[in-house]
């Protein structure tokens, strides 16, 4: 498998020229992907998704609504900087708590945006943690922008 390996799409009709007004590019490319890791606590989320951005060479979103902000490392059982392997995290340990609560609105426009540079990049977002809720979020975005544009995997580690 390579991230690379993308579905091709055929078109069924050909317009050529014949209806210069529609634009079917948007149905003809391939779909990217998104892989989510989700579980209990201490279930080995963190290191699956470690183990998969080694593998796919990528990077990882981090969806634990605690460990998105600096410091209580013990408390949420963060990923230590041995442990992450090199493997860039996005969106963990950045936020200072008393500026106020991440909300999933927040959560939604901030993974959107580290998912579609990811993409871009032609790497696979790996978004990892244990906040359901933020995972539900984005998934049920009104915008639709993540279950129109990409192909998800969801993996339930127990």
């Amino acid at each position: 498998f390579s991230i690379s390996a993308m579905k091709q799409v055929q078109p069924i009709l050909s317009f050529k020229n014949k209806l210069s007004m529609v634009n079917v590019n948007s149905f003809l490319r391939p779909q990217e992907k998104v892989v989510f890791v989700m579980g209990a606590t201490g279930s080995g989320k963190s290191r699956l998704a470690i183990d998969l951005a080694t593998r796919f060479q990528t990077e990882i979103i981090n969806s634990d609504k605690i460990q998105v902000y600096k410091g209580l490392d013990v408390l949420t059982n963060k990923v230590t900087p041995q442990e992450c392997r090199g493997v860039p995290h996005h969106l963990l340990g950045v936020f200072d708590s008393e500026a106020g609560n991440l909300t999933a609105t927040d959560f939604c426009r901030l993974a959107s945006q580290e998912i579609s540079t990811l993409s871009a990049n032609n790497k696979l977002p790996i978004v990892a943690g244990g906040s359901n809720s933020y995972i539900e979020a984005l998934a049920n975005h009104s915008s639709g922008f993540l279950l129109n544009k990409y192909q998800c995997c969801f993996i339930w580690v127990d």
